[in-house]
């Protein structure tokens, strides 16, 4: 292959990187081929795992299943009667107020890039690109989900776009939750007035319409004054040690 020929390829191959890294109109189609093939990968895989569960472990697993099973039925049916009887109180008082959550299980595909820990493509059914939804992991808050070429994208909590409302402290001192692509989260914007202390939790508010008010982000590390406001280092429940499964909340109330 002669030189000339070896240049034509090499700049039409460079042509062809830099319009897929930089052009939304050429990323979408192979974003989305891409995360189809990784989808049936995942797919296929936890098929064949859960075969040779069954047949080498079935009496156990089944065992296993059986009880989170009806333990999940248990506290559905609580909740659903709970939210009856909240329903029930509100009309009783003339209240529009109505409860109805929701809640979906959702896959994580893959990383959105290799290196980037924080980002991650996600596998949801029926997905709404034109809002943020909530992601959590075993009643932890583990980030937020946004749209990224109209793809669902999670942000987990130590991202920098990362960002929801939380209370901090038993006085409920409001405040914004950041991540800032390091071990620790920022809470911002918190006001003077509130006495911050080390080791104060850190919920979620509910006033985004993200997350349900009273789930657990983490601890107070430290308490620094800028600008009329208060900022704390927390430091988060959520590890990111496990990226299978989260739990996404389509719907607040």
């Amino acid at each position: 292959m002669n030189k000339g020929l070896l240049g034509f390829f090499s700049l039409s191959i460079a042509l062809l990187l830099g319009a897929l890294y930089f052009s939304n109109t050429i990323q979408k189609p192979f974003i989305t081929a891409l995360n189809n093939i990784k989808t049936s990968y995942h797919e296929v895989t936890e098929l064949i795992s859960t075969n040779i569960d069954k047949h080498f472990y079935q009496a156990d697993y089944i065992s296993s299943l059986e009880e989170k099973v009806s333990t999940y039925e248990n506290n559905h049916l609580v909740m659903q009667q709970l939210a009856s009887e909240v329903n029930d109180l509100f009309a009783l008082n003339q209240s529009k107020l109505l409860t109805d959550p929701k809640v979906q299980l959702v896959r994580v595909i893959s990383y959105q890039k290799l290196g980037n820990l924080n980002r991650v493509w996600l596998n949801i059914d029926d997905y709404n690109s034109s809002k943020i939804y909530g992601l959590t992991y075993k009643e932890l808050v583990a980030g937020i989900v946004i749209s990224k070429n109209d793809k669902p994208l999670g942000l987990l909590n130590r991202d920098i776009k990362s960002s929801y409302a939380v209370y901090v402290g038993d006085n409920k001192a409001p405040g914004i939750a950041h991540g800032n692509s390091a071990k620790n989260l920022i809470i911002k914007f918190i006001p003077a007035w509130f006495n911050i202390k080390i080791n104060d939790e850190v919920t979620t508010s509910g006033l985004d319409k993200i997350f349900f008010k009273g789930l657990k982000v983490g601890k107070v590390l430290s308490v620094t004054k800028s600008g009329g406001y208060q900022n704390a280092v927390i430091e988060p429940y959520y590890k990111a040690d496990n990226l299978n499964y989260f739990y996404m909340i389509k719907k607040v109330k």
